[in-house]
C-alpha cells in the first residue's frame, strides 16, 4: 500500500469517525470562513461540490451565492476522468452519479479556466495546500492548465477540510495540482 493510500484511508476513517453534532458545528464554521474570504467576495462565477457522506458541508456556501447574485456551478464526472461544470440554479434538479455524488442533472455549462474559484473536496491537505482527494485524479486532469505558471492565478482551487484531514506534509505528485489556500475550522 503507497503513502498515499495510507494516509488517505487513515483521513477517511478519522472524518468518518467524527461525531456528528461536531461535523455539523465544525462545517457551519469552515463555510463562514470561507464566505468572508476574498475569494467568495471577489468572485462572480463560483463552483463548489456538493457534499456527500462525511464531507464539509456546502450548502451555506450555495444558499449565499445564490442571494448575492453570483452564479454557482457544481461538478459533473464526465468520461475520461474529467470534471464538467454546471450552473446550479435554486431548482436544478439533482441526481446520483455512479459515484454516488450528487449532480445537477442539467444546466448551463462553464469552461473551468472561466471561473474565479473552485471550492474544492479533499481527504488530505498540508501546510503547502498539496491535497490528496479520493484518488481519481478527477480535479488534477481537469485543471491541469494551472500548472503553467501564466494560468496559476485564474481560477484559485479552494479546499474545505476539517482540522482532523490536515497533514504536515504530502508527498506530491508531478501531476498534482496544488489548492490556492483552504479552510478548516480552525483556519
Amino acid at each position: 500500500m503507497n503513502e498515499q493510500h495510507a494516509l488517505r484511508k487513515s483521513l477517511l476513517s478519522a472524518r468518518r469517525n467524527l461525531d456528528d453534532d461536531y461535523r455539523d458545528n465544525a462545517s457551519l464554521e469552515i463555510q463562514r470562513r470561507f464566505l468572508r474570504s476574498r475569494y467568495f467576495f471577489s468572485s462572480q462565477r463560483i463552483a463548489c461540490y456538493i457534499a456527500m457522506r462525511d464531507e464539509v458541508d456546502t450548502s451555506m456556501v450555495f444558499d449565499r451565492a445564490w442571494r448575492a447574485g453570483k452564479a454557482i456551478f457544481a461538478p459533473v464526472v464526465v468520461p475520461g476522468r474529467q470534471l464538467r461544470f454546471l450552473r446550479v440554479l435554486r431548482k436544478t434538479p439533482l441526481q446520483r452519479s455512479k459515484f454516488g455524488l450528487w449532480e445537477p442533472l442539467h444546466g448551463e455549462e462553464i469552461a473551468p479556466a472561466k471561473l474565479d474559484v473552485v471550492v474544492t473536496p479533499g481527504v488530505a491537505i498540508d501546510r503547502h495546500f498539496h491535497r490528496i482527494g479520493m484518488g481519481g485524479g478527477y480535479y488534477d486532469r481537469t485543471f491541469s492548465f494551472l500548472r503553467d505558471e501564466r494560468n496559476w492565478l485564474h481560477p484559485k482551487l479552494v479546499g474545505l477540510v476539517f482540522d482532523c484531514q490536515k497533514v504536515e506534509k504530502i508527498a506530491a505528485n508531478p501531476w498534482d495540482i496544488r489548492l490556492y489556500s483552504a479552510f478548516s475550522e480552525s483556519y
